[in-house]
């Protein structure tokens, strides 16, 4: 992007989101009172997340997302106050609640997410007409997090549709049927982690090789443009129809797992968004993810650690080996 340009504009449309609390504990057992301390609250669910990473990281966002009850209400106001632009849908039922417990005896974290308010049909219907009719037409429209109860399996095929008419750049975090659905119907850009790409491909990938040939085939069968596979310590792999990148994620002691792939996904979106490379995109992606574990509860990352970190992820491209699968 050249200087003085634009900032292009990134929404983002979160289905489900949540009140995240975080929390330390010194030991988890069964039976008797935990005493609980360093409490914090944050606005949570994927698309919130990548909204709130972009506007730190200075792009330009708009966040669209149901908000009922109280919480919804307590929602709301933290968003205002990172001063990210939002969209908030009004629904009968309330904002759900996740929570996060970070055991400092046994250095392990748990993580404890609702399942959210029921959606009603109507509400549903319109979170995607408020996703599908923003005007100006957004860059790049980023789908992110699980459904709620209610929401029918087909909403983010739909929602892919809708973007595609509406000319917007669709991309999409999610997992199972519902990622199937959007697949279907053709995205431009999805961000599978390991466990999610083997659900998707219905059988194990148990090396580069395979892992390379699963994102391959996404792309050249026309269900998406770009695949993302974040591979947690192991790093990521961006495969598009022209190339593929392999970077490896830096060593870091984490403090927390909350939100590294929705920083993944907001610095990925938003370097591509502004016309970087992709070797250049993959490694913004790579240090915000994982500046994101250097940030306790859910903190997310912070600028000075992404640009930090930049500098230490190693690229390696892989399109001369990129393979395919065997014929049927």
């Amino acid at each position: 992007m050249s200087r003085g340009a634009p900032r292009p504009l990134i929404a983002t449309l979160t289905p489900n989101p949540a009140l995240d609390v975080s929390f330390t504990v010194e030991g988890v057992s069964a039976g008797r009172k935990l005493r609980c301390h360093d409490v914090r609250r944050d606005p949570g669910g994927g698309g919130l997340n990548v909204a709130r990473v972009i506007r730190r990281l200075g792009g330009r966002t708009l966040a669209i997302f149901p908000a009922g009850g109280p919480i919804g209400k307590q929602l709301e106001a933290m968003v205002r106050a990172e001063r990210v632009p939002y969209v908030a849908q009004q629904i009968a039922g309330e904002t759900r609640e996740d929570f996060t417990a970070e055991d400092r005896v046994n250095q392990t974290e748990y993580r404890f997410v609702l399942p959210g308010p029921r959606l009603r049909r109507s509400e549903a219907n319109a979170l995607l007409e408020a996703a599908a009719g923003l005007t100006p037409t957004p860059a790049v429209l980023v789908a992110s997090g699980s459904l709620p109860p209610g929401a029918p399996v087909t909403f983010y095929g739909r929602l892919a549709s809708a973007a595609r008419a509406a000319g917007a750049r669709l991309a999409l975090d999610t997992a199972g049927a519902p990622l199937e659905r959007a697949l279907a119907q053709g995205v431009w850009l999805v961000k599978p982690n390991l466990d999610e790409l083997e659900t998707l491909v219905r059988h194990p990938l148990p090396d580069a090789d395979a892992r390379l040939a699963a994102c391959a085939t996404l792309v050249d069968s026309g269900r998406c443009q770009v695949v993302a596979l974040s591979m947690g310590s192991q790093g990521a792999l961006l495969v598009t129809a022209d190339e593929a990148w392999r970077a490896a994620a830096p060593m870091i002691s984490p403090l927390s797992t909350v939100g590294a792939g929705d920083s993944f996904m907001a610095a990925l979106v938003m370097a591509l968004a502004a016309g970087v490379n992709a070797p250049d995109a993959l490694r913004r992606a790579v240090a915000a993810g994982s500046a994101a574990l250097m940030a306790p509860g859910a903190q997310l990352c912070r600028a000075a650690d992404v640009q930090a970190l930049e500098n230490r992820i190693r690229l390696e491209p892989v399109s001369a080996t990129r393979s395919r699968p065997p014929a049927a």
